[in-house]
């Protein structure tokens, strides 16, 4: 009976898991926009007046600026404008499509178009700005063409931008339309573009003082996301060649060296580790939360989508507590009868190297994730889904909200799933596999988990360091720290990003 119940319960999770693979497959990546945002923060640094510095640091200035922003950085920014342009494009034809296909149009869909052709506009008005920026004319005028002539946001703001960029004229409302709703550099581009126009010097001062300001701010804050994370990584790969070194020279007596009897005694069969992940994590996260929840909030009159950022962060924390709450008590419950555990099981030592092993994996987690990402882009084209998680953290700036999200994603995710994941299904599955075999399983179940088939390989790369991490320093401590850092590093990212 209790296996008939498990394969049924199998069958009822599979039917939403293998759903929200396939939806991924067809929902854009975040990976464009946060690539846009650290464009918009490279046009800023670009504006950094080079002579503004002292003497004596004016060429080394002018190069740490070329560096991070590049030789041509209006070029590389229309470049990709246009790629999340066309990305954004063949999207809005899937979405389009989809609802051709179904008799029935939810409200979700008409939603998700409305945002998409609403994005599209934005993206068309952009680049027409950085075309126009860059003395391209017509190629500005052929993207403010293709804005929907209905769109209420920005066909007011192309009414003003045509004349000023196309026929050096300023319209009466130009200043106010263009310096309010753009964001920084568009908006201090046109207001430069409005005051050098009408002859305005004491506006076009304080422009470009704000210009040289943003650029000042931008310059750090791409230095904190590229070059700290560049430099970590460079070191990570560093470590990793002098591991792989060691390893042909010392074989068994090297770091990376897994000896094949290094396994868990595991007292409980394949069906115990079934049990435990269909019922307790697959099954409580993809079916009982996402169903109970939002009948529990109907009930009571609450509308999830209405809710600001900070009430958005709260609810997905109160969300991941009750699905870890749930997960660990279906654990204990199913091994509960095989106390005491062997040696080894769930072992936390304060007293030893794991935050060796901890920083260790993340310098050289840096680098293969990042070399595995560029891959993965190739294969799936700004298609494949992404963590809804990433957005909400990337608008937010309430400082309520991020810290949150850090509780969530730098310390809940980290306890419950290497618990799950590397405290549990990993040693179990030395059982009936080698330890290598067990790693990549139990990276490849971990990534699956994610729901975003973009994201499976970037995370089965990590998974497969934290699963490492954890069979060389028998200390869960070592992979929670380890996967701490990289959600911290995330958040860390997105916070800059968005602000």
């Amino acid at each position: 009976m209790k296996r008939i119940i498990l394969i049924l319960l199998t069958a009822i999770t599979l039917v939403p898991l293998l759903s929200s693979l396939w939806g991924s497959f067809q929902e854009p990546q975040i990976q464009g926009r946060l690539e846009l945002y650290q464009t918009n923060l490279v046009l800023q640094a670009a504006e950094y007046d080079r002579e503004s510095a002292s003497n004596t640091s004016r060429e080394g200035i002018a190069t740490l600026v070329e560096q991070l922003t590049g030789a041509d950085p209006y070029g590389s920014a229309i470049k990709q404008y246009n790629n999340v342009l066309t990305s954004s494009q063949e999207n809005l034809r899937v979405l389009r499509g989809k609802v051709g296909q179904s008799t029935a149009v939810n409200q979700s869909s008409t939603k998700a178009i409305a945002e998409t052709e609403n994005f599209i506009d934005e993206l068309s008005l952009k680049l027409g700005i950085l075309y126009a920026v860059n003395g391209q004319p017509e190629q500005a005028r052929t993207q403010w063409q293709n804005i929907e002539s209905d769109n209420d946001t920005f066909t007011p703001l192309v009414e003003n931008l045509e004349p000023l960029w196309l026929d050096d004229q300023v319209p009466d409302n130009a200043g106010v339309e263009l310096g309010d709703r753009l964001e920084e550099w568009f908006q201090l581009q046109n207001l430069q573009k409005i005051y050098r126009r009408q002859g305005a010097e004491q506006e076009l001062k304080f422009v470009q003082q704000r210009i040289q300001y943003d650029a000042q701010q931008a310059f750090l804050k791409l230095t904190i996301i590229t070059i700290l994370p560049f430099s970590v990584g460079i070191f990570g790969l560093g470590l990793l060649l002098f591991l792989t070194i060691q390893l042909a020279r010392k074989r068994q007596e090297s770091l990376l060296f897994i000896d094949k009897t290094a396994v868990w005694e595991t007292p409980w069969d394949g069906e115990i580790i079934w049990q435990v992940f269909i019922v307790g994590f697959f099954f409580v996260g993809q079916i009982a939360l996402p169903i109970a929840l939002p009948l529990i909030l109907q009930n009571l009159n609450l509308d999830v989508t209405a809710w600001n950022v900070r009430e958005k962060a709260g609810y997905t924390l109160a969300t991941y507590l009750l699905m870890a709450i749930a997960g660990i008590v279906v654990l204990a419950a199913s091994i509960w009868k095989f106390r005491p555990l062997p040696k080894d099981w769930f072992k936390i030592k304060w007293l030893d190297n794991w935050t060796v092993w901890g920083f260790g994996g993340y310098m050289v987690a840096l680098p293969l994730v990042l070399i595995v990402s560029i891959l993965n882009q190739q294969i799936w084209q700004g298609q494949g889904g992404s963590n809804p998680i990433l957005f909400l953290a990337l608008k937010a700036q309430d400082q309520v909200a991020l810290t949150i999200f850090f509780i969530t994603a730098s310390i809940m995710a980290p306890l419950f799933e290497e618990i799950m994941f590397r405290g549990f299904l990993l040693p179990s599955l030395t059982r009936y596999m080698p330890v290598w075999g067990s790693i990549l399983l139990s990276a490849f179940l971990f990534a699956i988990a994610h729901l975003s088939l973009s994201e499976v390989l970037p995370l089965m790369t990590l998974g497969t360091i934290l699963g490492f991490v954890y069979v060389k320093s028998r200390n869960l401590l070592a992979p929670m720290l380890l996967h701490s850092l990289w959600n911290s590093g995330t958040l860390l990212s997105l916070f800059i990003l968005g602000s």
